[in-house]
């Protein structure tokens, strides 16, 4: 832990901020996230059961219902909100080392965001768990739509999910060692709306803390890591990210 300091004291010197984003961050563009008090799995634990690779791949009833929830997913019509657009400006300031998502609904990269690391994956693609191939996700929910309710690889005709990593599906190697990188070659490391609980994501917030780097947590519930964090915020997202954005970048004093 660092010496007491204000926000405001010490933010405007940071030049390399690596953030880390949850659920969280998309609330306020109407996804729900998962473990908060409204939250999908909260409202539904049997959810959870779309998003376990061994259940996907055994129960074909999974598999539809699965196909169904992302076809209605609310992220297709979702836009951006003010959390993603100061992850924008921090990046376009040169502020910004690195964006690890654990999220999967693009918004950031619709944001402006560049290079983000999707450690969970993309739904904005489907991919064959047997060969491999990868496909826009609209092609695959067209089909859906057209009536196959577990549409299988138009090449091979194995079994299609989407590009997400499920429970059980080990994250891509190249995609964790990036995010491990950045978070120990920061000076700041942001988690945004993530309750910290899913591993090794949230191990990511020791590996900078370790490597000397100051912890600031912006989430509604506690988390895991507050005790370790120079400042903890629960304000809303769309109100407490912009704020502290303002004040890396001199604003707001």
């Amino acid at each position: 832990m660092h010496a007491p300091q204000t926000l405001a004291e010490w933010l405007p010197g940071v030049r390399a901020i690596t953030v880390l984003s949850g659920a969280g961050i998309s609330t306020d563009s109407g996804i729900p996230d998962f473990r908060g008090p409204q939250g999908v799995w909260t409202r539904d634990p049997e959810a959870a059961r779309l998003s376990t690779i061994g259940a996907y791949l055994a129960d074909p009833d999974v598999r539809r219902r699965a196909w169904r929830s992302r076809r209605d997913h609310p992220a297709w019509d979702a836009e951006p909100n003010a959390g993603h657009a100061a992850l924008v400006e921090l990046e376009r300031a040169g502020r910004l080392r690195a964006l690890v998502t654990q999220n999967i609904d693009g918004l950031h990269q619709r944001a402006g965001s560049a290079g983000v690391l999707e450690i969970h994956g993309t739904m904005r693609e489907a991919e064959c768990l047997a060969c491999g191939l990868r496909t826009p996700m609209p092609e695959v929910l067209a089909r859906v739509d057209a009536g196959e309710d577990d549409p299988l690889c138009p090449e091979c005709g194995g079994i299609q999910k989407s590009a997400t990593i499920s429970f059980g599906q080990p994250l891509r190697q190249e995609v964790l060692e990036a995010a491990v990188e950045a978070a120990r070659s920061c000076e700041l490391f942001l988690a945004v709306g993530t309750s910290l609980t899913v591993q090794p994501a949230a191990g990511l917030c020791l590996e900078a803390v370790e490597a000397g780097a100051r912890l600031v947590i912006i989430n509604a519930q506690p988390t895991p890591y507050d005790d370790v964090a120079d400042a903890v915020l629960r304000g809303p997202i769309g109100v407490a990210l912009p704020r502290l954005a303002g004040l890396v970048l001199g604003r707001g004093r």
